[in-house]
């Protein structure tokens, strides 16, 4: 019976993020692109709003620090440990296709984070909140719908937001510290890792003192820890590079060969190649960066901004940064070390690639690259616990925000000692459900993006105050 159960969520979450998601999400990506005029060329003007303050506007945390706690639920293992599964199932062709959904990724980021601030409200106390939910209810009149995304979104909080990412650092650091389970004991007939109980307790602890200070609390945190790995990590990445530069070439027309290749590296029908390629590389891109989930504009509507399509540009350099550079590095760093140790490689299952990348760095290697997955995933953790918080706020007011933060700590403080398989599957399929209703709002909505985009963008009014009153709630 369980097994048959298994195999029915495995089914469904494999149906939606198949070709169906592919094409629902790149087809909006290409949608967007086209009609607010490829937007992606604004990215660097983006990045210079982005650290620049705003503090006269409208607000509770600044630009740079929305941004920051978006890419903290974003920038996580799949950038790492998901471009080697890409390549393994693939070729190198995918991280062609990975760094291409990124590239147009970053209009559909742009045009759900404009909507989400132009629908934003106030509370009572003068908060700001937003997101789908918020726009479906105030730009389409589709509460049901808005209430719908955010079952999906918390669920979702609870499983890849924080689940499935506290029990990658539990098994992260068992690895390294207690990788034949020689320190453990046993409980209620299973086998239990001392290392795991020291995880769930500290994360559950250091979650806890952080969510319960509020946005301002959790963006703080995000703003000085989001740099830190991110530039950890790139560091990791440069030195990898620099030590295989004479593979680079190689590896780039490797990459750009195996995305357009008829036949896949491992034989097979006329067109195999190409169809592996774009699969796994597309797939590995959209759900990295987030584009289309829903997710990040949540929080771009908390952030202190003049107009809608202001925050939404910093908010579109989310996607920028996340696929277009670090997966990209990341791809890059695994092809050319591929190349470089061909040896070293036989046999290595695809959630190694990385690892056996970075062991390649002389004593600091695999340090650099624990810390990093470890301080990535703890990052997704406190802002997945944003999101998740906001959409109870939406349902169920202000009296549903403890007990949820509640269950999100104790979530934390098991996961590190319970199998994740069923959660991990429970939870893509939330993910791809909020990623349906956020999607129906962001292509009915697209006439509005447009006319926004007309008149801040491209009418070169992006430091004019948007006088539109702000509706307050009783949320």
């Amino acid at each position: 019976m369980l097994s048959a159960i298994s195999s029915f969520i495995d089914g469904i979450d494999s149906f939606l993020w198949g070709w169906f998601m592919i094409i629902l999400l790149l087809g909006t990506h290409l949608f967007i692109t086209i009609r607010t005029r490829f937007v992606q060329r604004k990215t660097f003007k983006a990045i210079k709003l982005s650290i620049t303050k705003d503090v006269d506007s409208n607000g509770d945390i600044s630009p740079f620090q929305s941004l920051a706690t978006a890419l903290a639920s974003t920038i996580g293992t799949g950038n790492i440990i998901g471009v080697g599964t890409a390549i393994a199932l693939g070729g190198s062709g995918a991280v062609f296709w990975c760094w291409i959904t990124g590239v147009f990724g970053i209009a559909t980021k742009y045009a759900e984070s404009l909507l989400a601030v132009k629908y934003r409200v106030r509370t009572e106390d003068g908060r700001m909140l937003g997101g789908a939910m918020f726009v479906l209810e105030r730009g389409l009149r589709m509460k049901w719908l808005g209430l719908l995304f955010s079952i999906f979104a918390i669920i979702a909080s609870f499983g890849i937001g924080c689940g499935v990412q506290v029990n990658a650092i539990s098994e992260i650091l068992n690895n390294q510290f207690n990788p034949d389970y020689s320190l453990s004991f046993s409980f209620l007939g299973q086998n239990i890792s001392v290392v795991s109980v020291i995880v769930g307790v500290v994360i559950a602890a250091v979650t806890a003192v952080v969510i319960f200070g509020g946005i301002k609390s959790i963006s703080r945190v995000c703003e000085l820890l989001v740099p830190a790995m991110a530039g950890l990590y790139v560091l990791g990445c440069i030195i990898i590079l620099v030590m295989n530069w004479n593979f680079l070439g190689s590896a780039a027309v490797l990459i750009f060969k195996s995305a357009f290749s008829l036949k896949s590296a491992a034989g097979g029908f006329m067109g195999s190649g190409i169809m592996l390629a774009a699969r796994y590389g597309v797939a590995r891109g959209l759900f990295s960066n987030e584009s289309g989930l829903g997710s990040a504009p949540i929080v771009a509507s908390a952030a202190q901004t003049r107009n809608s399509v202001r925050q939404a540009m910093i908010s579109s350099t989310g996607t920028f940064w996340d696929t277009v550079v670090v997966c990209l590095m990341t791809g890059f760093v695994l092809v050319s070390s591929m190349l470089k140790y061909p040896m070293d490689f036989i046999r290595v299952s695809s959630g190694k690639l990385t690892y056996t990348a970075f062991s390649k760095i002389p004593y600091v290697g695999t340090p650099i690259l624990v810390i990093g997955i470890v301080a990535f995933a703890y990052s997704t953790v406190l802002g997945w616990s944003y999101y998740g918080e906001r959409c109870v706020e939406y349902i169920f007011g202000k009296k549903g925000m403890v007990p949820y933060k509640l269950v999100f700590i104790f979530v934390a403080l098991v996961a590190p000692v319970i199998s994740l398989n069923a959660v991990w599957s429970i939870a893509n399929i939330s993910n791809a459900l909020m990623a349906i209703p956020n999607l129906v709002a962001v292509l009915l909505l697209s006439g509005v993006v447009v006319k926004e985009t007309n008149y801040y963008l491209y009418g070169n009014r992006l430091d004019e105050y948007d006088k539109t009153p702000i509706p307050r709630t009783d949320k």
